[in-house]
């Protein structure tokens, strides 16, 4: 109970209802949106949303594309995000957890934010610092293992042309593509045993992704072995320095 009332879901239901149409509004304006798979999205939760995150933009389409009070778990810090859309996610009240770190007080809030329904967004690779697909970091597994909700995949295409096409006074072709629910995913390992399963489950999770992603873009789970290995290097975590 105590979890529970500690992080109720859903919350600052004001603010995230005008954020919500602004975001709308932003993506008619400055985007040729496309929605696929919409089918698939569950009448309810609780659920956990994965995309890949290749732009500072991707919670915003997440947000477009999906009916639900969303929470997102994200990093204290955004490295590649415009100054002037860095307040954001305070505004729309991330739960923000230590990139590559465990939290504990992450993990209470997924606990209480899935036993109340709810529907939580994850960027399973950690950041947004290339435009390819990476690996997942082991905390979207590690979540969905602890608690025993299904995932639904999401695939976002177009975003990193945004700024770009502003620029050259054009609207960028965004597209959103929603995959079935997956999962959930059960394990009774610890230890190393544990972090080798959450690693094979991160993997699958990105596969599900690199489904709904165009086939450049998916990095090191493409079937080209050529695109494979170009990834690699975009592949290195890049924030061990930062909270």
């Amino acid at each position: 109970m105590k979890g529970r009332q500690e992080f109720r879901y859903p919350r600052r239901r004001p603010i995230r209802f005008v954020l919500r149409q602004l975001i709308r509004l932003g993506f008619g304006l400055l985007s040729e949106l496309r929605i696929i798979g919409q089918e698939n999205l569950p009448a309810t939760g609780p659920l956990i949303v994965v995309a890949n995150h290749f732009n500072f933009a991707d919670p915003a389409a997440v947000i477009r594309a999906t009916p639900w009070p969303l929470d997102f778990f994200a990093g204290f810090q955004m490295p590649d995000a415009p100054f002037l859309v860095g307040w954001l996610p305070k505004v729309w009240g991330i739960y923000a957890v230590r990139r590559g770190a465990a939290s504990l007080s992450a993990m209470r809030a997924a606990k209480a934010i899935l036993s109340q329904s709810g529907v939580l967004g994850i960027f399973p690779e950690g950041g947004s610092w290339a435009q390819v697909l990476r690996p997942a970091r082991p905390g979207t597994a590690y979540v969905a293992v602890h608690t025993g909700v299904p995932l639904l995949p999401i695939g976002l295409d177009g975003l990193v042309d945004l700024l770009p096409s502003l620029r050259r006074g054009r609207r960028a072709r965004v597209t959103i593509r929603i995959g079935k629910p997956f999962g959930p995913f059960e394990s009774q390992a610890k230890g190393l045993e544990l972090r080798q399963e959450l690693e094979v489950m991160g993997d699958e999770i990105m596969r599900h992704i690199a489904e709904l992603i165009p086939p450049e873009r998916r990095g090191v789970f493409s079937a080209d072995p050529k695109i494979r290995a170009a990834a690699q290097e975009a592949a290195e975590y890049p924030y061990h320095d930062l909270d």
